[in-house]
């Protein structure tokens, strides 16, 4: 394990959109973070489609070939589909399997007809429940490792996964505005969880010649986000769910530090920290993840992404095709735009405008916008000493970066929240043995089913 202690980037103005110090490249004549962006789509198979093999073989192969096709039509140079599966493709491993090598085919087929780039992201689906089952010797991890062995043995260029470790703190701890079992769930025991997992993941990847992919904090952080909302949400203070990101890319980090080269996951909103830190190229989503959900961060998240995603849309027909070739449109002709500017030397003017479009529309978007995600992670590498301080840094760089920006207008109830959550930060103990065992004696009697066991505690 090599853990990083230095940044990337001697400063957030190198980092564009496009290009990252570590490309990575796959598939079928498919780089990534080298000088292009491409699109990314997920697509989803509609309900009752997944009742069998056949059937739901049947509608991943109509999904890709309406994407591919879509892509050629329109003359997009390249594309990567991603394969996030449905639980029915992890619970059953050779669906999964044959799945990834079915899509493999297809873009074979139209790589070899029309030259269109391509690869294939897989994303193990992770059903594991902490609350329920030691989660380091379970079958559903039996299964996901299973179902990683066999996409990448039928093809999958890419392994990627979204990891719920320290999930039935977090849920507990977010509801509740408890910044420490925040810390603990997903800073500590979500780290110690990744390191396990991704430990496994990478000898898988490296046996079948798969790049070990990315991972994402989307069990967790994304959690508060979404809970925090819009403007009219209440649910969660949204200066506490941004500062639960920069806790959120300190555990997500753990799986470049175990060996993972990207891109990153989409639905990782932490990632512009982490190429920051690692300079491994990113997946994002952002306004064109409309169909599946509202964020704030719409143009601010595509700075210095790498792959632009839709995160995930339903197969459906619309006026203008089925959703599958619908929304790769839409995202070829984003990543036009950004490789047009790239191509006529207007990369930072284009970049600087999709920042100031939303950089103080919320907090969500002020802590991953490129300069604070620099910031916060020079805080995360600086005290990479272990999974805990690192975490406790970023959140408390979080926190001051917010409040030192009269430009970031805060309510008085959002002031008040994120002056408690740093006050509470800056009171625990400094070396982690003694927030471990300060949060054992707390949640092992608050949170049912929680085991220290489970994260080699």
């Amino acid at each position: 394990m090599a853990k990083f202690t230095s940044m990337a980037y001697s400063s957030a103005d190198e980092m564009i959109f496009g290009t990252a110090k570590k490309p990575v490249k796959y598939g079928r004549d498919f780089e990534v973070g080298g000088g292009m962006v491409y699109p990314e789509i997920v697509n989803h198979p509609r309900p009752g489609s997944e009742e069998t093999k056949k059937s739901l073989m049947r509608e991943y192969e109509k999904m890709t070939n309406d994407s591919l096709e879509r892509a050629v039509t329109l003359g997009f140079p390249g594309l990567q589909i991603e394969l996030e599966h449905v639980w029915q493709m992890t619970k059953n491993p050779d669906w999964g399997g044959d799945i990834a090598g079915q899509t493999v085919r297809q873009q074979q087929d139209w790589y070899q007809k029309y030259g269109i780039k391509s690869a294939v992201r897989a994303t193990i689906a992770d059903n594991r429940k902490p609350e329920q089952e030691n989660i380091r010797d379970c079958k559903s991890l039996e299964l996901a490792l299973k179902t990683f062995e066999l996409s990448a043995k039928n093809g999958a260029d890419n392994l990627s996964i979204e990891s719920v470790g320290g999930k039935e703190i977090s849920d507990y701890s977010i509801v509740r505005q408890d910044i420490r079992g925040v810390l603990f769930g997903i800073g500590v025991l979500g780290s110690r969880d990744v390191e396990f997992l991704w430990k496994q993941i990478v000898e898988i990847a490296n046996k079948y010649g798969a790049t070990p992919g990315g991972e994402t904090n989307c069990a967790q952080a994304n959690v508060a986000m979404f809970m925090a909302g819009g403007m009219l949400d209440k649910s969660v203070p949204h200066t506490f769910a941004a500062v639960t990101r920069a806790i959120g890319a300190a555990r997500t980090l753990t799986a470049y530090e175990m060996g993972a080269k990207g891109p990153t996951k989409d639905c990782g909103y932490e990632d512009p920290i982490i190429k920051a830190i690692t300079g491994i190229p990113i997946a994002t989503e952002g306004k064109t993840c409309a169909c599946a959900h509202a964020d704030l961060q719409g143009n601010l998240i595509m700075a210095v992404t790498d792959l632009w995603s839709n995160e995930a849309v339903e197969y459906h027909d619309m006026f203008g095709g089925t959703t599958a070739a619908v929304f790769t449109e839409i995202l070829g002709y984003d990543v036009a735009l950004m490789n047009s500017a790239i191509a006529l030397g207007k990369a930072k003017d284009l970049q600087e405008m999709m920042i100031y479009s939303d950089l103080y529309r919320d907090v969500h978007s002020f802590v991953v916008a490129p300069a604070q995600a620099y910031e916060i992670g020079k805080a995360i590498v600086t005290n990479n000493t272990d999974y805990y301080s690192r975490a406790r840094a970023g959140a408390i760089c979080a926190a001051k970066l917010i409040l030192g920006d009269p430009k970031m207008l805060l309510s008085k109830f959002e002031t008040e929240v994120l002056q408690k959550t740093l006050r509470e930060l800056e009171s625990f103990p400094d070396n982690e043995g003694d927030f471990i065992e300060q949060c054992a004696a707390i949640y092992t009697k608050a949170v049912p089913g929680f085991k220290l066991a489970n994260y080699g505690l």
